[in-house]
């Protein structure tokens, strides 16, 4: 009798690199602190973090620079999400989280980084988030480039 092929865990879901502790505190509105572990599982996220349990669509979360970038799959997994919630554009945690990144960017050439990324996915966001986005980062630039 051949032995049958089975793998010990599930492949990871693409947008699964996208997934951070601060990511995940903003969109369920709590601290960072209070999240006590996640797991990443195949087509969902499980967040256990202090007074709550929940499952959260890998969809739900902004891309990052630390990691490959976005390519045409992603568009289509935060598009079908999107759609699914009614909604024309991404949430609208994801301009907060960009601006906090933008104030947290420790210099010019990671605030570009930054600024790459959103720009890439400029289409995703609305006209409002994207222009109080530019004008975050312009400051920032500002700020970086004469203190």
């Amino acid at each position: 009798m051949l032995a049958s092929f089975r793998p010990k865990s599930t492949p990871r879901h693409r947008l699964s690199r996208f997934v951070t502790k601060e990511a995940i505190a903003r969109l369920l509105k709590i601290k960072v602190e209070q999240i006590y572990r996640f797991e990443c599982w195949a087509h969902i996220l499980y967040v256990h973090a202090q007074g709550m349990s929940r499952f959260v669509s890998y969809a739900d979360f902004p891309p990052v620079v630390e990691v490959e970038s976005p390519a045409g799959l992603d568009f289509g997994y935060w598009k079908r999400r999107m759609a699914s919630q009614k909604e024309r554009y991404a949430p609208d945690f994801w301009v907060d989280f960009y601006g906090d990144k933008f104030h947290q960017a420790a210099s010019v050439s990671e605030l570009l980084e930054w600024g790459e990324l959103v720009g890439a996915i400029k289409l995703m966001l609305s006209a409002i988030g994207l222009e109080s986005l530019r004008k975050v980062y312009a400051q920032e630039k500002y700020l970086l480039e004469h203190f």
